[in-house]
């Protein structure tokens, strides 16, 4: 058993279930158990004991965004006049649908969103109706995705 923190210990079981998911959160219960050897009801158990530590957050569909038309992805460098107003400059992203990832990190910006809009139009749009409008935010530094070459899960 390898302990990763108080809360969370796996095994070589864990993490084959683990994997197979994160390659497939649909695959079906039983075929996993097959492949691994043990029971339907095993694994369930397990996966009860994952999710209750924490190391499993649920499960999300993922849609393909280039098929419902949004083909423009960017990195947004905030910069906000003072550390005070991220809260506030957090809620009023999180308002904007385009938005949908925010961090807050340490150096040149404040905040680092990625958003999706369906064309470089739409995130002009964005980028000066919504998210440069918002108090506090003094200016931003936009990088478009040409392609999004890697896209994966840390590896366990």
């Amino acid at each position: 058993m390898k302990i990763i923190n108080e809360n969370v210990q796996l095994d070589g079981i864990d993490k084959t279930i683990l994997n197979f998911l994160m390659e497939d959160a649909k695959k079906p219960i039983l075929e996993i158990a097959k492949n691994i050897g043990i029971t339907g009801a095993a694994v369930h158990q397990r996966l009860r004991k994952l999710e209750k530590s924490g190391l499993i957050e649920g499960s999300r569909m993922i849609l393909d965004a280039r098929l419902l038309g949004y083909k423009t992805m960017a990195f947004v460098g905030v910069y906000l006049d003072k550390a005070v107003s991220n809260p506030q400059a957090v809620k009023k992203l999180s308002e904007i649908p385009e938005v949908i990832e925010c961090h807050y990190t340490t150096g040149n910006w404040s905040i680092f969103i990625k958003i999706l809009c369906k064309d470089n139009e739409h995130l002009m749009h964005v980028l000066n109706k919504n998210i440069q409008a918002i108090e506090g935010v003094s200016r931003t530094e936009t990088f478009i995705s040409l392609n999004q070459q890697l896209n994966r899960q840390i590896k366990i």
